[in-house]
């Protein structure tokens, strides 16, 4: 068993409803173990300048319930040369902390293994909205971020319907379809467009007219930020364009864009973030390090934060030469399993919500 005197926090990348749920939980959790919890101001860029706060029971005390991130984030690209990886080791160093709980995507994972093998045992927490980390089921900030999205487009349903309108719908998640996909299927869309999957534009259009003609007044399209056209521009406006000239439906295109990040975390979320907080600190404690704390079949396990960033790049196609040198063979199986095991969720969810689109 490791022993701590005190911890730090932080939360990195682009903020997600759940990261304050989860620093609430690590301060709880570490201070009933009788370690110390420091935030860092701006994730690893308040790592770097020193900014730092003492964390306790009553500075988290109502927190739990907000947007955002408590402790703020932001982008450091000084974090990754070697120079400013030295002056955050320094920080850490100079302020007796111990280990570090690093909340974030893939970024921030990358983050955490680097101080991890600079001396500072640290864990990563999935904190992003989009749920593209390939290696757990789930990311704190998923949930809220659909049920925003979904609300929005209900508000947009009522004037469609009003009006007799159609309203394409392009919602945030990077490269990863589930926000769109997730909310297509909440909302009732007619039609919904994610990178994973290719898009029959030619079937949507047509599906478009006959639900018109059929006396259909109201309909929603939802399109992923991640599905782009041949020349790298946003496929959903042209899309809107498209679907107002052949169908001769009235047409309007809205992003939804960062209001999908921000709002009061859900309950999915809130003890999501909880129960991966309350976990890491126990980690810790235990001597282990280096990991990403991921949701799998329900339920809360560690993996190396190393194996888990390949792993995204595998299901990403974004491998490299040498990516799986270091793996054993057993390790890059599970990779497959797990690649192939998002691949099937994905299709699965896509075939709902083409079969209930009408």
């Amino acid at each position: 068993m490791a022993v701590f005197r005190k911890i730090g926090i932080l939360t990195s990348g682009g903020d997600a409803p759940g990261m304050n749920a989860c620093v609430k939980a690590v301060v709880n959790k570490a201070l009933s173990m009788g370690i110390e919890v420091v935030g860092i101001i701006g994730g690893y860029a308040g790592l770097i300048k020193g900014e730092l706060m003492p964390l306790t029971h009553n500075s988290v005390n109502n927190i739990v319930g907000m947007g955002g991130t408590f402790l703020y984030s932001s982008r450091c690209p000084e974090f990754m040369t070697e120079e400013g990886m030295q002056t955050a080791v320094e920080t850490c160093k100079k302020n007796q902390i111990d280990a570090l709980v690093c909340i974030g995507g893939d970024g921030t994972f990358r983050g955490a293994t680097d101080m991890t093998f600079h001396g500072i045992p640290s864990i990563g927490l999935p904190g992003t909205i989009d749920n593209d980390v390939t290696a757990t089921d789930y990311t704190i900030g998923l949930d809220t971020s659909i049920n925003t999205t979904v609300q929005i487009i209900d508000n947009l349903r009522d004037t469609c319907e009003s009006h007799a309108r159609l309203n394409v719908v392009e919602v945030m998640g990077r490269g990863c379809g589930q926000i769109a996909l997730y909310a297509a299927i909440a909302s009732g869309a007619v039609a919904v467009a994610i990178p994973e999957v290719p898009f029959d534009e030619a079937a949507a259009i047509e599906k478009i007219r006959k639900l018109r003609n059929n006396g259909k007044r109201s309909m929603i399209v939802v399109v992923s930020e991640g599905v782009f056209n041949p020349d790298g521009t946003p496929y959903s406006e042209t899309l809107a364009k498209k679907i107002a000239k052949e169908t001769g439906v009235e047409t309007k295109f809205m992003r939804t864009a960062h209001v999908v990040r921000g709002g009061k975390p859900t309950m999915r979320d809130r003890t999501t973030a909880t129960q991966m907080a309350v976990k890491a600190v126990e980690l810790l404690v235990e001597g282990k390090s280096n990991v990403v704390m991921c949701e799998l079949d329900g339920e809360i396990v560690a993996l190396d934060i190393a194996f888990a960033l390949i792993l995204d790049r595998m299901y990403k196609n974004k491998l490299k030469p040498g990516d799986l040198d270091k793996f054993t063979p057993e390790q890059i199986e599970e990779m497959k399993t797990l690649s192939a095991k998002r691949t099937a969720e994905l299709q699965r969810l896509y075939k709902v919500a083409t079969d209930v689109s009408f």
